[in-house]
């Protein structure tokens, strides 16, 4: 059954409305894959419900293997995350670089994070109170310090095994790794374009108080650097094997034995189950919140929304291959997410960018960097969970926003300036 794309609209619109409305995001998603279905759907309501179905669960289908990645992924977040790796590694880089080179060090601290695979939310939340801590120290504002975080984390979210890495790798049947790599330039030049802007800042919107410089204390007991680091080099080595020798090892092999290794060379390897309970709880969200984008990406995959695009792109006499990046900014911008703005749009798009003879690296590449640019708006979790990580004010943090934006931009640019040539 072909979906109308006023349907296909319509039900991805109810799902962005029900999502505003706090409700739960995978089933907003569902039932805006549904209804899509049902609205844009041809024939009698008998006929178009069971095709709705079977369409929404072989979108679903389509994700699974992402998914399951995505599940064992868990084990070496959560050892990073519980274990105080994570903070270990952040308090270390802004510790080496000093004051003089704070702003740098707190964009670099929350990139590197994410980049050895901490989702960026939790980045920015483990960053969160050394930065403050410095912010006091040095007299940098509120809104500089987040900045500073969410341009570093948007900037290694790219060249991530993060899950929205995953997905897109997944979609186009490309190497994680080769993806991570494909978009290291972008994400350097989003370092240090990062720097620049949260320079402008410095002295821009709240100062922060001695109140919050006090949460810089953590109670935990934290491991040292070197042992820390291990465990995520462990998987980016793995997963560099088949660049390098040839040698190719799964994504669901790298990631967990980088995490059991990183537990062993820290002496924790008895709490690995706490740690993996942990990280478990956390992809096992991403993995439902994953499966319900994926009925939504059937949908669409199924209707005319393909067609109007790029018709709408001949009209405007644009390039096809700036299909990857606008669709990763859409659709990103719709579900105000990295992971499901880039799995939706890889669903959708990733069967028309290979028929134009765009290379499956760059579509995959261009679609993620896309995905960053309106990531942060303010129906999706990322934009509260950061603000709370650092006890801004709701105005305020939508003060942010265009800068935020500004990184994104900057970041899809130059990967499209990098791969549309292919």
């Amino acid at each position: 059954m072909e979906i109308s794309a006023t349907g296909a609209v319509l039900g991805l619109f109810v799902a962005i409305v029900l999502i505003v409305c706090r409700l739960t995001p995978a089933y907003c998603l569902i039932f805006g894959a549904l209804l899509g279905g049902l609205l844009g759907g041809d024939g009698s309501l008998t006929e178009r419900l069971p095709a709705t179905v079977g369409l929404m669960i072989t979108g679903a289908q389509s994700i699974t293997p992402a998914t399951l990645r995505i599940v064992t992924a868990g084990v070496l977040a959560g050892v990073l995350i519980e274990s105080g790796a994570a903070a270990c590694i952040a308090g270390a880089i802004i510790r080496v670089l000093g004051d003089r080179f704070a702003l740098f060090s707190l964009v670099l601290a929350t990139m590197l994070l994410t980049m050895v695979g901490v989702f960026i939310d939790i980045a920015v939340i483990t960053v969160s109170p050394i930065a403050l801590a410095v912010a006091k120290r040095v007299g940098f504002s509120r809104s500089c310090v987040l900045l500073a975080m969410i341009g570093g984390g948007k900037s290694g979210n790219i060249i991530s095994p993060n899950p929205n890495t995953i997905a897109a790798a997944g979609e186009f049947k490309i190497d994680l790794s080769a993806l991570m790599l494909t978009n290291l330039i972008p994400a350097i030049v989003g370092l240090f374009f990062t720097v620049f802007l949260a320079s402008l800042l410095i002295r821009r919107g709240e100062a922060v108080t001695e109140s919050d410089a006090a949460a810089d204390a953590d109670q935990r007991e934290l491991p040292s650097f070197l042992p820390a680091i291990v465990g995520p080099v462990v998987a980016i080595v793995l997963l560099a094997l088949r660049p390098i020798c040839g040698i190719k090892v799964d994504p669901l092999v790298a990631l967990p034995v980088g995490g059991i290794v990183g537990c062993l060379c820290m002496g924790k390897i008895s709490r690995l189950s706490e740690y993996m309970t942990f990280g478990l709880g956390k992809m096992s969200g991403v993995a439902i919140l994953l499966l319900g984008s994926g009925t939504l990406g059937g949908i669409i995959s199924a209707s005319a929304i393909k067609t109007v695009m790029t018709d709408a792109m001949k009209t405007w006499s644009l390039p096809d291959f700036l299909l990857a990046p606008i669709s990763g900014i859409v659709m990103s911008g719709a579900t105000a997410s990295t992971t499901i703005g880039t799995t939706v749009a890889s669903q959708t798009f990733s069967t028309t960018l290979l028929e134009m003879g765009l290379a499956p690296l760059a579509a995959a590449a261009m679609i993620h960097a896309g995905a960053t640019v309106l990531d942060h708006l303010p129906h999706g979790s990322f934009f509260h969970a950061t603000a709370g990580g650092v006890g801004m004010k709701i105005g305020d943090r939508l003060k942010l926003i265009p800068y935020e934006t500004l990184v994104g931009f900057v970041l899809v640019l130059v990967s499209t300036l990098l791969h549309a040539r292919h």
